[in-house]
């Protein structure tokens, strides 16, 4: 029942119904002295808060809850160092366009500067990897704040915004006031699409002769991969969709060449690199993508579109800029390019048949280990045939992420969760729990390592405490795997603290501690007994761990070389050419 204006009450109450009338359902937060005012009126509140063990879990949380729910995630701390441990969250959620509201607590207004107890200018901190952030002193600000911060991090391209509250203004008395629209002169983001530029890249698409669609996480963001499937097909030209946006097109659809990058498929990297055009879809010249900037797919012209205009030449000129919510885009694009089209067709045949024959000959693929030892991919193929064709998957960050990115299939109704630009280890346990509640505790599967594990591994009694159904597979090589990989490239495999002086626990025992059902398998013939235990039916609504043993030089192909160009991929001896395929 909503709250009327002109009702009196403290900050603090203000500040839950505040979050109330923005439609929150469920936050993630540990409370502390600053924020402490805030927590009683909670007590009574319609949304759900959960308590989780680190805000640096709470953050990663709301991300999770954000990025399956499609709203804004919702986090809370109190100052100093509750509010330092959602950096990295924050950071990450900016860097994967997630929208996130933090709330943090602050010391009272008239000690805000003194270095009193537990205090940290969080928005300083904060200030270039949030879309906004407020400092508010004055309780009759709360509501217009928070209206505000929804609004700017779910508009455009999403991201994070964070609201600091002085403890005094939670304290005080003052009168409600709910604004009934938020327009702000200073923050309006185009939506529709230049009608010029929509011309122009409709007319240089029929001027190609080897075009891909370069797509990124903004495709999913925008919910347009039915329109990019339309467009795609119209063409007839090869899709490539990044880490953050796989999922947003079909699999198995003969028109696509996979993840592109530092870890992608051959037919994916190649074909960026012989295009002559690519048309550029919520992606923005990642690092990871292009390996040496300055080789990456030279004679290629660009067509970029994005909602966030300072994505666009930032890393690589666009010869056709369009800005735009990409959903609009492609809504305006496809008949363009269906005029266009009409008039001049540009004959593909070639460029198909040469990166279908790459797809063909170098598909991603694994050798079963020579010691019996069980295959992590293995694994992650099991499950996925095993698991819901709507499934959630969440994954960390090193080499599993990588398995899991190369082995899952991710469908359309699928939700694949990463920290992708952040690469923020730790990520994957808590976002599982946002995940979780943000479909109702439908089950979900988090695909970790032994390293990342350890980074958050106190959200299992947040996860126990919940009984929420999540499924965690630890691939537990017994050490750091992937910066391990790295040493045997650049360190003569020298093993400082990935291997040597890196230790990992018993996970199975750690679970049950925890009050987690869990097991441990060592070889592949345990591997199907043990997935079926994950889905029995008396499981299925529980949480369980299950610990997979791998051999710890198990290691991620194809991979890149730092700062090399994108085609002297391992284990491929001379550069990557299509010439004659």
């Amino acid at each position: 029942m909503s709250t009327p204006n002109g009702t009196s009450m403290n900050g603090a109450t203000s500040l839950v119904k505040s979050l109330e009338a923005a439609g929150v359902d469920v936050m993630f937060g540990i409370p502390g002295g600053a924020i402490l005012p805030a927590y009683d009126p909670i007590f009574d509140s319609s949304i759900r808060h959960i308590l989780v063990r680190h805000e640096q879990g709470a953050g990663h949380a709301a991300t999770g809850y954000a990025q399956v729910s499609g709203r804004a995630g919702v986090c809370i701390a109190t100052s100093g160092p509750g509010a330092t441990n959602l950096v990295t969250p924050l950071a990450d959620a900016a860097m994967d366009s997630v929208p996130l509201v933090a709330i943090t607590g602050q010391v009272p207004s008239a000690a805000i500067g003194t270095d009193a107890f537990q205090e940290a200018d969080i928005r300083g901190i904060t200030m270039p990897f949030t879309k906004h952030n407020y400092l508010v002193t004055d309780p009759a600000d709360i509501p217009r704040a928070i209206a505000e911060a929804f609004h700017i991090a779910t508009t455009g391209r999403p991201g994070p915004v964070l609201v600091d509250i002085a403890k005094d203004a939670l304290q005080k008395e003052t009168v409600f006031n709910w604004p009934t629209s938020v327009s702000l002169k200073g923050y309006q983001p185009t939506i529709a699409p230049n009608a010029q530029s929509i011309s122009d890249a409709a007319a240089l698409i029929t001027q190609s002769h080897r075009p891909v669609f370069y797509v990124g996480g903004g495709i999913i963001k925008a919910n347009a991969s039915k329109e990019l499937r339309e467009i795609a097909e119209l063409l007839g030209a090869p899709v490539v969709t990044t880490l953050m946006a796989l999922g947003s097109f079909p699999h198995s659809h003969p028109l696509h060449m996979g993840m592109p990058g530092m870890h992608g498929s051959v037919a994916a990297v190649t074909a960026l690199q012989k295009s002559d055009l690519l048309i550029t879809l919520g992606a923005r010249f990642d690092d990871r993508v292009t390996g040496k900037l300055s080789t990456f797919a030279v004679n290629a012209k660009v067509i970029h579109c994005d909602v966030d205009p300072a994505e666009i030449g930032k890393n690589r000129f666009a010869d056709v800029p369009v800005v735009g919510d990409l959903k609009h885009t492609l809504i305006a694009l496809i008949p363009a390019l269906k005029a266009a089209l009409a008039k001049n067709r540009p004959d593909l045949s070639t460029w198909l048949r040469q990166v279908n024959n790459l797809k063909s000959t170098y598909p991603l693929g694994y050798d079963k280990p020579s010691d019996g030892s069980v295959s992590p991919q293995y694994v992650i193929e099991r499950i996925a045939k095993l698991s819901a064709p709507d499934s959630i998957y969440v994954a960390g960050v090193g080499q599993h992420q990588m398995w899991a990115a190369q082995s899952l299939e991710i469908g359309i109704n699928q939700h694949f969760l990463t920290s992708g630009g952040m690469g923020a280890m730790g990520f994957a346990l808590p976002a599982s729990i946002g995940a979780c509640l943000a479909v109702n505790k439908s089950p979900v599967i988090v695909l970790i390592g032994d390293g990342c594990m350890q980074l958050n591994i106190q959200e299992l009694q947040t996860i126990s405490r919940n009984k929420l159904p999540i499924k965690i597979i630890v691939f537990n090589n017994e050490s750091l795997g992937m910066i391990r990989q790295f040493q045997d490239s650049y360190c003569e495999s020298r093993y400082q603290s990935t291997s040597w002086g890196y230790s990992a626990p018993d996970f199975e025992k750690v679970a049950i501690a925890y009050g987690i059902q869990a097991k441990t398998i060592n070889n592949e013939k345990e591997v199907l007994t043990a997935i079926n235990w994950l889905w029995e039916s008396n499981n299925e609504s529980r949480p369980q761990l299950l610990q997979v043993m791998i051999n710890p030089h198990t290691n991620t192909y194809p991979k890149l070389a730092f700062g090399r160009p994108i085609t002297e991929m391992e284990p491929f001896v001379k550069p990557l050419d299509m010439e004659g395929t």
